[in-house]
């Protein structure tokens, strides 16, 4: 039995504006899923081939997230995306989000792909494999 295919994370710089941050002084935890979806489509944008990217979209049908620690105004965060696996037209997504050394939050997110025309489910072609999971056979 062979591994399983693994993909190489993907890091996201994030800015914190003034915008992000709450009454409480923090970044508001509703950003935290701004930025995994910036994250998992700037992944996307970066890996997939250019006729891919013009005639698919992406939208999520779930987030899990875990907070640990708060974000505030000018820290320097990065969100590290990584693409599980894929099936049909759905992506699995884990995204940590970190500051330095200390993670913030972990997201789990499944995505699903859909045609920009029609705006219906598209399924993740196999020769996508090879473009964003190494050890694939």
């Amino acid at each position: 039995m062979s591994a399983a295919p693994t993909a190489s994370p993907f890091a996201f710089p994030i800015k914190v504006l003034p915008e992000d941050i709450d009454f409480m002084g923090h970044v508001n935890n509703a950003r935290y899923l701004n930025w995994v979806q910036d994250a998992v489509l700037a992944h996307w944008n970066k890996l997939a081939p250019a006729e891919e990217i013009a005639s698919k979209a992406w939208v999520a049908l779930k987030h899990e997230i875990t907070y640990r620690k708060p974000a505030f105004l000018e820290d320097d965060v990065t969100a590290s995306t990584v693409l599980e696996h894929f099936k049909g037209a759905r992506a699995f997504y884990h995204t940590i989000i970190r500051r330095g050394e200390d993670v913030l939050a972990e997201v789990k997110s499944s995505w699903c792909c859909i045609d920009a025309e029609t705006l219906r489910p598209a399924r993740i072609g196999e020769h996508m494999r090879e473009l964003f999971f190494s050890d694939v056979d």
